[in-house]
């Protein structure tokens, strides 16, 4: 049944991940095609990178046109829809946060059902659910989510921790996918609501500045 369970996950993070990369392309006033290469892109990137960092070959965007699908019927409804959706970019976060959640949970059991040790299912959750957002921004020509958002590389990660900690205790497979996908979209959604920062270093002459 888990295995059920991860792919229909794994359809439904790829759909979120799309959504979001569909919508900044229509905010960046990309025509229709290039809207559906980025919610390509996006919604399939982050897997195909956990994948290929795990060895599993071919990828499963190779083996299954589910996901190329799905990511293509999430672009044309975002460019369908655009005038209703390219100003809520706040609630994109959201579902954002949902795919995160998702993806990392994905990746750390796909890690963990093939064996392997705590700094792999990690590594597995982590790249895999911010690996879309990385490359949408890059063709957007920002500096990726990750290095600047409020708590979202930090909330995959902590949720990937917990994926480890309940595998250590004994906790069933599907509970700690749940688990994992909910604890990590709720630490995303906090950040986002309440402006969570890591600390950044301070820069040459800024006490100067600040005096």
């Amino acid at each position: 049944m888990t295995n059920s369970i991860v792919y229909i996950f794994d359809i439904f993070g790829t759909a979120i991940f799309a959504l979001t990369g569909a919508v900044k392309g229509v905010r960046h006033r990309l025509d229709f095609l290039g809207v559906i290469v980025l919610a390509i892109t996006v919604g399939c990137g982050g897997g195909m990178l956990r994948d290929t960092l795990l060895g599993i070959f071919p990828i499963a965007v190779f083996t299954d046109q589910a996901y190329v699908v799905v990511c293509i019927i999430s672009g044309i409804l975002v460019f369908i829809a655009s005038p209703v959706v390219v100003g809520r970019w706040g609630l994109i976060q959201y579902f954002d946060a949902l795919g995160l959640g998702v993806f990392t949970a994905i990746g750390c059991m796909k890690a963990y059902s093939l064996g392997l040790g705590t700094v792999a299912v990690i590594t597995s959750g982590v790249f895999g659910a911010v690996g879309g957002g990385v490359l949408r921004d890059v063709f957007s020509k920002e500096i990726p989510m990750v290095f600047t958002s409020d708590f979202y590389a930090s909330a995959s990660i902590l949720g990937a921790l917990l994926f480890v900690i309940l595998a250590h205790v004994g906790v069933g497979a599907d509970t700690a996918l749940y688990a994992t996908a909910a604890f990590t979209t709720l630490l995303r959604i906090l950040g986002y609501r309440f402006h969570w920062r890591l600390p950044t270093a301070r820069m040459v002459g800024e006490e100067k500045r600040i005096r």
